[in-house]
């Protein structure tokens, strides 16, 4: 049952956070005005915000003009659900739960808006980490030491590469490479950075292959980060201790 009851509140955290990707960006309050169809304006009733159920019911398209909606607002739903539980699976009910829900749902922000708009807005890094020393005072689920040298190293390491590249990372991943060390401390940023790297070099490489992109064309790396440090609280543990026992004995 509390699987459901999870699930159900990341559905509606989910819709939130469909919110805050649209509206962020364009500069936009995430409280004011309702939401409203973004073809016709109109404002939308409670009954046509239901997560996922009213995509559904409405059969993906606007109920006042008939425009068809993207499966992205409920694939974001659905996706914050389904992590929700994972992630109450990795810790129950302990007080790491909750900056790690908050994490997760920031990196979900952070991926589509950086996909869109291949920018990170400062706000969010701001916000993240102003909401990380709060938690870091009153529910520390690592040590301040670990917190403050996983920033350094998070943001030191993409700093770096960004001086080699000349360019080539944006300082919107250093900033969030930063923030992902403050929350998860030194060890968890690495294999994040290790993660991301790797999964952006075979996305990369898939894309050119398919004639997606060409060597040339920008590739955000903030939902490559994200979804590596997603893959690291979820099973960090695991893989550590993995690549120990496979490499070190």
């Amino acid at each position: 049952m509390e699987f459901f009851i999870l699930f159900i509140f990341g559905l509606i955290i989910g819709s939130f956070l469909n919110v805050c990707i649209s509206r962020i960006p364009r500069g936009e309050s995430i409280v004011f005005p309702p939401s409203r169809c973004e073809a016709c304006g109109t404002n939308l009733k409670p009954f046509d915000l239901v997560p996922v159920a009213s995509f559904l019911l409405l059969r993906g398209k606007c109920r006042y003009c008939g425009c068809r909606l993207s499966w992205r607002y409920p694939g974001i739903e659905v996706l914050t659900g389904v992590l929700f539980i994972l992630l109450y699976q990795n810790f129950g009910v302990a007080k790491n739960l909750i900056p790690a829900l908050f994490l997760i749902s920031l990196l979900i922000i952070v991926s589509f808006i950086d996909m869109d708009h291949y920018r990170i807005p400062d706000l969010l890094i701001i916000f993240g980490l102003g909401t990380g020393i709060v938690f870091q005072i009153l529910i520390p689920s690592i040590r301040f030491s670990d917190s403050l040298l996983g920033l350094i190293v998070g943001g030191g390491i993409l700093f770096t590469l960004a001086l080699v590249s000349r360019g080539g990372m944006g300082g919107g991943d250093i900033k969030l490479g930063g923030l992902i060390g403050f929350f998860l401390g030194w060890r968890f940023i690495l294999l994040s950075l290790f993660l991301a790297a790797l999964l952006a070099s075979i996305i990369g490489l898939a894309l050119m292959l398919v004639k997606k992109k060409s060597r040339k064309d920008p590739i955000p790396f903030g939902p490559f980060l994200s979804l590596g440090a997603i893959i690291s609280v979820l099973w960090g543990n695991d893989l550590i201790l993995w690549y120990v026992n496979s490499f070190f004995q």
